[in-house]
């Protein structure tokens, strides 16, 4: 195996040579420092061999799970399938493996090095003889002579001819002609990967997989506008921003899945709340960027990047992280409506659980419209990039404005799932690592009968219990069922009516000339142990009549016979319950006030899978 190594092959390539498919030997494997400490992106580099020389090359991020998992190893020989070089300053250049595959192992060549290869210098080998379909370095004529130029320093200026045929980034003659470059040659393009923070001259060759709509904001310092968007090419990936008056030179500009080359843009630390793109550093558009779209398609820059984490992995994960997801969706509750607390506003919710084959379920919220449009029939394959994980519920999911959500993509891991499922999984028993057993903290299924909250005095503490149960409505009040509330923003008081077509509200001291209704209902529920008096405000009490708070008021005033009939509909109905037990202290009496924080219809088909699990583990204790 040591005969088929390329031997001069690093310096063909440093020599601007394009080398078919390389084989080099791993020396060692080494992991950067990352640039942003706080949520650092693993990147590594590689010290190749070609038993002449060698050198050091970066991996792309799409490659971190082969060192990771010990495939790509030290004295292990490999074929470089794809890569790409390119200058990062006036002498020096970077090679990016972008994918390779190891043919040999360590164990194969009694882990020893083949040949006696010392470190490239520019300049020192590059008459090397190439193997494995190698092209040999052209003839040139030799450059003028000059001070500060090294020996046999070839200059990486191209001419037009051959930039077009350069390894990376394809023909740009048709696109490159509308970019800042005094030689009149197509600019030559570098990976993405290869971007820091001390280059100033660059161009990249990207496809944007995301773009945002145009959000606005308003503070003590100002107000403006913004969108941004996810790049993509064969290295990796990374986020540009635009603010203000670049959001209006750019915004219809830039299509979702169209190429294009970009240039002149301030690169800067990321800041990896917010995102989950693989990268240290972010790009910012500025009054200098050149964004020029690409005429021909290039086929080669894939579409989005995935670092999929299967579900059972979301659990060892830090909450409030970003992460990339795919399974099935096993099921998928009705839509909801929310009052967002914080600006007052209502908005979709759609609650999904999803399975993949680590045999973990996890619970996934889509938003606004995409909650609205989800179809889950048929048990489609959903793939999420850049999906907030919660510790709310055990673990959970959420879909951001940000996130990237694609519905049976057609990728190999996609296939693997709907495989799997089709096959076995649908019948697989599986176990919600959205479901917490603690009786303190928020749990969403510690789960318990009405019997047992009061045997293990659940709410007697210094801090609220939660627990979950399954219950049937025997009676919802009607009376003083909902109040007339303040209309205002993030106000939610009393309103007093001065029967003059006006009401005061006492917290913002002011009067209006409308008001909303707002819903607290009592109902009493009971499972097959006890019954229970419980609370339900807005959301929930919206959930359970089966209307909006505005419309009810509206038959209160118009149509009591349909009032009464909304009541009436909702008993004898059965919920999943998530509850909130505290006893709390008014006038000197003390009682258990038991609050409803969620309630979901029940699903026969999920609530009967979990009763058979129930017993089984009965049986096993």
């Amino acid at each position: 195996m040591a005969s088929q190594i390329s031997a001069g092959a690093i310096a063909a390539i440093m020599d601007g040579s394009k080398v078919s498919k390389p084989v080099l030997q791993i020396v060692a494997c080494k992991k950067m420092q990352a640039s942003n400490a706080k949520k650092p992106v693993d990147r590594y580099r590689l010290l190749l061999s070609d038993s002449v020389h060698n050198c050091s090359v970066m991996l792309g991020t799409q490659l971190n799970p082969q060192v990771i998992s010990g495939y790509f190893h030290s004295k292990a020989i490999v074929r470089v399938m794809d890569y790409t070089c390119t200058d990062i300053a006036a002498t020096k250049k970077v090679i990016v493996i972008l994918n390779a595959e190891v043919i040999a192992d360590a164990d194969s060549l009694n882990n020893e090095l083949v040949g006696q290869p010392k470190l490239y210098q520019p300049g020192s080998a590059s008459n090397q003889p190439v193997r494995q379909g190698a092209a040999q370095p052209k003839q040139t004529p030799p450059p003028m002579a000059s001070p500060a130029r090294k020996p046999g320093f070839q200059s990486n200026i191209q001419s037009p001819a051959s930039a077009s045929k350069g390894s990376y980034g394809g023909n740009f003659s048709r696109v490159g002609a509308g970019m800042n470059n005094n030689m009149g040659s197509p600019p030559k393009c570098q990976p993405v990967a290869s971007l820091n923070p001390y280059q100033n001259r660059w161009t990249i060759k990207v496809r944007v997989t995301n773009k945002s709509d145009v959000r606005t904001w308003s503070n003590s310092r100002g107000e403006g506008k913004l969108f941004s968007m996810d790049l993509v090419d064969q290295s990796g990936e990374i986020r540009a921003t635009a603010f203000k008056d670049q959001v209006d030179k750019f915004f219809d500009i830039v299509e979702k899945g169209k190429v294009y080359l970009l240039s002149k843009c301030t690169l800067k630390p990321a800041n990896k709340q917010y995102t989950s793109i693989k990268n240290d550093y972010e790009l910012t558009f500025n009054q200098e960027t050149t964004l020029m779209p690409c005429e021909d398609e290039d086929s080669s820059i894939p579409d989005v990047q995935f670092d999929f984490r299967s579900v059972a992995e979301l659990q060892d994960i830090n909450p409030d992280t970003m992460v990339d997801v795919i399974g099935i969706v096993k099921s998928a509750a009705d839509v909801q409506t929310v009052t967002i607390k914080s600006n007052n506003r209502e908005v979709a919710k759609r609650e999904l659980m999803v399975v993949d084959d680590s045999g973990k379920v996890v619970n996934l919220t889509l938003w606004g419209k995409e909650a609205e449009t989800f179809d889950g029939s048929g048990n489609p394959v959903l793939a999420v990039k850049g999906a907030r994980l919660s510790s709310f519920n055990g673990r959970s999911l959420s879909v951001l404005q940000s996130s990237i959500l694609q519905i049976n993509p057609d990728i190999p891991r996609a296939h693997t799932l709907k495989g799997w499922y089709s096959s076995e999984g649908f019948q697989q028993e599986t176990q919600s690592i959205s479901e917490s057993r603690g009786s303190g903290g928020g749990g969403n299924t510690n789960w318990l009968t009405f019997q047992q909250v009061q045997e293990q005095n659940l709410g007697a503490g210094e801090k609220p219990d939660y627990f979950t149960v399954k219950a049937t409505i025997l009676f919802a009040k009607k009376e003083n069922c909902m109040y007339m509330a303040c209309p205002s923003e993030q106000c939610n008081k009393k309103v007093i009516d001065n029967s003059n077509g006006t009401y005061r509200c006492e917290k913002c001291n002011k009067e209006y000339n409308e008001f909303q209704y707002r819903l607290l209902l009592s109902c009493n529920v009971a499972d097959m142990t006890d019954n229970q008096w419980i609370t339900c405000f807005q959301e929930t009490a919206e959930a359970i009549l089966g209307t909006k708070a505005d419309l009810l008021g509206a038959k209160r005033e118009q149509d009591e016979v349909g009032f009464n009939q909304t009541f009436q509909n909702a008993i004898f109905s059965d919920y999943i319950f998530r509850m909130r037990i505290k006893m709390e202290t008014y006038n000197d009496e003390s009682r258990m006030k038991c609050t409803c924080m969620s309630v979901q219809k029940m699903n026969p088909v999920e609530y009967a899978k979990k009763l058979v699990m129930d017993i089984k583990t009965l049986a096993a204790s």
